[in-house]
Formats: structure tokens, sequence, C-alpha cells
């Protein structure tokens, strides 16, 4: 029996703090145990501007996840997101110098070294190095090159680079609640550990996380991510919009666009209206729900469409078979998938998180394909601490020595 773990998942969005709290069953996998939600603040675009409010709004989220667990966080798998978030492809190329010359786990160690040796500026820190595919004498495509035989091993990796402040002051803010970080981890690779399927993987698929202040990109073919990327706008300006639009209160724009928002003016019936309340004492008016929409509908495009500008850079197949996958609170809004298969043409659907079990309905939306994400990517690497509440058993590992294994 595979000793008992608790996992915590924290996703420091911009908009949203959550944490989940998972433990591990006797066949190792995760359970459901508990999650906490709380308005962000201290936050801008995924980075850390105000560190008291954002160690009370981790603090809260945390502190209800607890309550719903009966657990106690010692350690955390947190993300990290923004638009000061980079990645780049690189390779390595090592000789096997063993007598009969099999490829160790060493030597892979050594290849993917090699390939993270690449000049990058003193204020940004690698935070993944993935490995991609390996080459052995000019047989390309292998997945797991230990235990063949070869005299020259390549490896390509991409490698994710964050400014250092921000990670810095993730860990800070974590610290400062007393939790330990066991993994810093790119927001967008957390998703898809939790709304993309291994054979999604395989036949190439996109990735579109709608958050709240960025939107993360990942892109995904042969088993393997291939490009990421962020666009640094979210739903929060869709609300900022509807806000200068109908003249009305902040609050009041996120509530309609919750309630009555669309992604395109073609699925909403014009004869629909709906009430809006009037500011400083204004009378309240009455709209088409089709004015609505047509104020989101060209924001949303914006959105997707600087996506796809994003993602030609990684210059993927012609093909790519899975199509897009949408999440994140932003993608909630009806249309928005119908909107991305017609600026992508190709399909498109919404990408709901699981893998862990007992999840409850309200946690199974895009809003925690995050979390979740967070979550199973602490089961797949280990760490955690024990379920008895024992002592912590990881600790803080620097981010220049971390690199990750085969997603």
């Amino acid at each position: 029996m595979s000793e008992t773990k608790i996992i915590t998942g924290i996703d420091i969005g911009t908009t949203k703090i959550r944490a989940l709290i998972a433990e591990s069953d006797e066949r190792g996998m995760p359970v459901f145990l508990g999650y906490g939600a709380t308005v962000a603040e201290g936050l801008r675009r995924g980075v850390v501007v105000n560190m008291e409010k954002t160690v009370q709004s981790v603090s809260k989220a945390v502190e209800d996840a607890e309550l719903m667990a009966g657990a106690r966080v010692e350690s955390a798998v947190a993300g990290i997101a923004g638009d000061h978030i980079k990645s780049i492809n690189s390779q390595g190329v090592i000789a096997v110098s063993r007598s009969d010359n099999e490829i160790k786990e060493s030597d892979v160690k050594k290849a993917i070294e090699a390939a993270s040796a690449v000049a990058i500026p003193a204020d940004r820190e690698i935070i993944h190095v993935l490995p991609q595919q390996y080459t052995i004498d000019e047989q390309s495509g292998i997945k797991n090159p230990i235990g063949m035989n070869g005299v020259r091993l390549e490896v390509d990796v991409h490698i994710v680079t964050a400014a250092v402040t921000s990670a810095k002051n993730i860990f800070r803010s974590l610290e400062r609640c007393e939790i330990k970080v066991d993994y810093l981890v790119l927001q967008s690779l957390a998703s898809a550990h939790a709304v993309i399927g291994n054979a999604e993987q395989e036949m190439g698929v996109i990735l579109i996380d709608i958050g709240g202040d960025i939107t993360d990109i990942a892109v995904f073919y042969d088993g393997s991510i291939r490009h990421s990327g962020v666009v640094p706008l979210g739903g929060k300006i869709v609300t900022n919009d509807i806000t200068i639009g109908l003249r009305t209160a902040v609050e009041q724009a996120e509530r309609l666009k919750l309630v009555y928002g669309a992604a395109l003016t073609s699925l909403v019936d014009p004869e629909e209206m709906m009430e809006v309340s009037g500011i400083t004492g204004r009378a309240p008016r009455s709209i088409s729900r089709n004015v609505l929409a047509s104020i989101i509908e060209p924001r949303m495009e914006e959105i997707l469409s600087l996506a796809a500008r994003e993602i030609k850079k990684s210059n993927p197949p012609e093909t790519l078979a899975a199509g897009i996958v949408l999440t994140g609170g932003g993608a909630l809004l009806p249309g928005t998938v119908e909107l991305a298969e017609q600026i992508f043409d190709m399909p498109a659907k919404l990408g709901v998180p699981g893998g862990i079990e007992g999840l409850p309905e309200n946690i199974a939306t895009p809003e925690f394909s995050t979390a979740v994400g967070l979550v199973m990517y602490g089961f797949k690497h280990g760490d955690g601490h024990d379920a008895g509440g024992g002592r912590l058993r990881g600790f803080f590992k620097k981010i220049e020595n971390w690199f990750t294994g085969n997603f």
C-alpha cells in the first residue's frame, strides 16, 4: 500500500485565488478533500504588486480549504503566470562515452543540462526545462532513450523562463503564509494536466486559458509541449468595455456579462431585453441583450486573434487534429467556442478539469482548471506531506536547480 500524501495546489490568479487540497488513496491516486476561493487583491496581470494584500488573499483561500478538508496545508504546488513569462526551444547534444554505449539516466540528465545552457538575462530565471524528444545517432522521435544504445544523444527541450522578482514574490507571499513551495509551475502547463489527455497531445492540440487579466497559451503535438505564450488581455477587459459602453458600475457590468453575456452576437435574440442599473442616482434602463453581445464580441475576437498570432510563432503543423481546448473563467461566455472555431478554422471545445476523484460539480469547471492541474502535477512529481499531519517532508527548491521531467 502506498503512503498517503496530501497535495495542495494554489492558483494565484489576477481576479481569484484558489486553493485545492487532495490526498492519495490506496492506489496513489488523488481524492478531493477541500477547496477555498477568494477575490485576489494585490495582483496585476499575474504579478504581485502589493505583498500584504496578496498574503491576506492567499491566507483566506487556504484557510477555507483547510476548514473543508480538515487538514493543515504545510506545502503546496503554486502556479506562476504573467506577461513576463517567456519560452524558447533549445537542443543539447552529448557523446555516450561508456564502452557498451548503453544510454543511462545520467546521460539523459547531461543532455538536458546541455540544452539548458542558454544565455538568458540576469533578471530572468529558468522555471521549466521540458524534454520534447530525443535523437540517437540520427534516429529521431524517441520519447525515452534510457536502455537504448548509441554514441550520440541529442534532446530537444522547451525552456520556460520568468522574471526573477515575480517568482521570488510568489515564494515570499506563500512563505509569509507559512507554506513551503514544492514546485512553481507555469499555469498553462498545470491547466493542461487537468483538461488535455495524452491522446490529444499526440494528435496536436492548442490550449487557450482565458483568465482575468491574461490569456495563457500552450501548443502540444507529438506528445510534448512545443510552445507557450501569453496574451496580456483577459475577461477583465471585457468587463471594462461593458462598463464604458453601457455607462454602468464595474460590479453591474460583471453581473451582466455573467448572466446575459455572449461572445457571438448571432447567438442572441435581439428581442430579449435586460435591465441595466443606473449610476449616481440615474434610473435603470432596459437594453437589448444584443447590444451587450455587440460590445463583448469584438473584444473576445481580439483576444482570440492575438492568441492565434502568438501560436503562429511556433510554426505548428498545418493539422492539429485535436483542435482547440478553451478553459479558464473567460471561456465560460456562451459563444466563445463557436467564435474560436471561426477564428482558428478548426474544432474547439470547452476544457473541463478532471483526474481527481470526488471533485464536486462546482469545482469541475474551467475556472478551476489551473488549481486542479497544480494538484495533479504535484501527485505526478511527488513531494507534499504526510496525511497524518507529520512534519514537512519537502523543502524549498532553488528555482535555478530545477528541471522538470517529461510532461
